[in-house]
């Protein structure tokens, strides 16, 4: 018996069991200088401390996409060490500000289950919540995996796939009031009432990701996932090199989104994503959103739903998403949709 974990197969997942994933992590502010180190993150919010408590917070508190990273991280080794992709995400929260000095734990529930038409792998729905260490939920969020089986004459278990919403409900959103809001320091003049649904959004900016980069990031976050390290397992892979963690993706793409949502700095809840494309060392990332809906939570504060798009090698100008025959265009890396905050 091995004493090492060789992770969970399709057929471990049972409906209704419940992972809890170790390590527990402190986050720190070393933590936000190297997560900006990384990804080039301008919003105010996140750099100073005075902005930030000029508006609702208690301190310099850490970019909800920093502790979604840090939370996803803790479940690799449970549920996607064997995986082929990751699919997707759904019902994504974030409930409570995260500060330095605050410790996060992840806990996972297996909510669906589907084995595919190959017999050779299946599908998994779980529900993950990051808790602080008062055991308050900070975010939860739901993501579908495809898993290897690791018989693949096993039976296929009864089909259990979870009913999930198109998006977060506005009155699920959690923002504070934008009271003392300074578009000077923020970096940017437009407002809620500036953006109008349908509006697109050409982010213009590149960023070239390096291989220490991407590794440094996903270590970062004490994702254990074999395709982002091991070069010598990955040479004898399908791309026959190491794969980006989808995340690092996201907050490059979130980052260059400064240009055009400089205001649009706190992201509310994750509608939705898809990593329609791979990543690899070498490649330039760009981003475009585009406005989907408008919401106002309060007086001083208002939310953008975004659709955020990334491509690979491939600047923004004209717009790249997918073709006529619904497919995604061979450069698109991304399809991100969200809530922010904006000020009002």
């Amino acid at each position: 018996m091995t004493k090492s974990n060789p992770g969970h197969y399709f057929e471990d997942f049972k409906p209704g069991m419940e992972l809890v994933h170790a390590t527990p992590l402190t986050v720190s502010a070393g933590d936000i200088s190297l997560y900006r180190a990384l990804t080039g993150s301008r919003h105010a919010l996140y750099s100073a401390e005075t902005f930030a408590t000029a508006n609702g917070f208690d301190a310099l508190p850490i970019d909800p996409l920093l502790a979604f990273h840090v939370v996803f991280g803790k479940t690799v080794p449970d549920i996607s060490l064997n995986a082929v992709a990751n699919l997707g995400y759904a019902d994504g929260k974030f409930l409570k500000t995260v500060y330095p000095g605050d410790t996060l734990t992840a806990i996972s529930e297996v909510i669906g289950v589907k084995e595919n038409s190959n017999g050779k792998t299946g599908v998994v729905w779980v529900r993950t919540r990051g808790e602080n260490q008062r055991g308050e939920t900070v975010l939860s969020y739901v993501r579908w995996v495809m898993v290897h089986k690791k018989d693949p004459s096993n039976a296929a278990p009864d089909v259990t796939a979870p009913d999930l919403p198109d998006a977060v409900a506005v009155s699920d959103l959690v923002a504070p009031d934008y009271k003392d809001w300074s578009s000077a320091l923020a970096g940017s003049s437009w407002r809620y009432d500036d953006y109008q649904v349908g509006e697109k959004i050409d982010h213009v900016d590149g960023m070239t990701v390096e291989e220490a980069e991407h590794q440094t990031a996903t270590r970062l976050y004490q994702n254990t996932a074999k395709v982002h390290f091991d070069a010598h397992a990955q040479a004898g892979s399908r791309f026959g090199k190491r794969l980006i963690y989808g995340g690092v993706v996201i907050s490059i793409a979130r980052a260059l989104s400064f240009n055009g949502l400089e205001s649009a700095a706190q992201m509310l809840a994750i509608n939705a994503g898809t990593h329609a494309g791979p990543l690899f060392a070498g490649d330039t990332v760009y981003a475009w959103s585009e406005v989907l809906e408008k919401a106002e939570l309060s007086d001083s504060t208002g939310a953008l739903r975004l659709r955020l798009v990334a491509t690979k090698n491939h600047p923004c100008s004209d717009f790249p998403l997918k073709g006529e025959d619904g497919k995604y265009h061979a450069d698109v890396l991304l399809d991100f949709d969200y809530w922010a905050a904006i000020p009002r």
